[in-house]
């Protein structure tokens, strides 16, 4: 990896990176709507299997900035990790390169998802920013290895390489057991996935 991609660019360490305000914001817009017409966003922009009367193409990218109604921990865990782990990557990629990153981790968790569904079968929509923010986590982790991240649970310090690598074999065992938690396991694991291939696919463009 070329050692100059660990040089963050100037800016306020309060300041919030472009991207990640407008992410924040669009985020938090479009959970707005859905309060005011739930069954419309549900039924149009979330992610339906491909085998539903309801699937669009364009879900695959919608589906990411959709969130439960039910509760409001799932947008606001998905917006606190995408804040606290995604502003150095955005300062690090730049603006421009962590959107397509971030989108092709979304996107890359919808097609696993899909994937994931036809051969598990059910019709249920699948929503939420999660696949990014995986992705974003797993960037974190092989960019900023041995930072010391103090986690809630286990409250342990660890180093950033060995909590992604944990949360990656985490989320793996669950989606093996076949245990049908509402969780998109799966997505999370494509946004991961997705997400080093796009990172492993710019290191080998550095080094021609």
């Amino acid at each position: 990896m070329n050692p100059n991609i660990h040089r963050l660019r100037p800016t306020r360490p309060d300041a919030i990176p472009n991207i990640i305000f407008a992410l924040l914001i669009i985020n938090g817009l479009v959970f707005a709507l859905q309060q005011f017409a739930p069954s419309v966003m549900l039924k149009w922009f979330a992610l339906w299997p491909v085998q539903s009367a309801y699937f669009m193409p364009w879900q695959i990218v919608t589906y990411g900035f959709m969130h439960s109604q039910t509760t409001l921990m799932h947008i606001i865990f998905n917006m606190l990790m995408l804040w606290m782990f995604g502003r150095d990557l955005e300062r690090l990629m730049g603006p421009q390169r962590f959107l397509t990153y971030y989108m092709t981790c979304v996107i890359g968790a919808g097609i696993v998802q899909l994937l994931v569904g036809v051969y598990q079968g059910g019709g249920v929509p699948t929503l939420g920013a999660s696949g990014g923010v995986f992705g974003i986590l797993l960037a974190y982790g092989m960019h900023f290895p041995n930072r010391t991240l103090m986690l809630i649970f286990p409250p342990i310090p660890m180093k950033a390489k060995y909590f992604v690598i944990m949360l990656g074999l985490f989320e793996l065992t669950i989606g093996l057991s076949g245990v049908r938690n509402g969780i998109a396991n799966f997505a999370h694991l494509g946004g991961m996935l997705f997400g080093f291939m796009l990172i492993r696919h710019w290191a080998r463009g550095r080094v021609r």
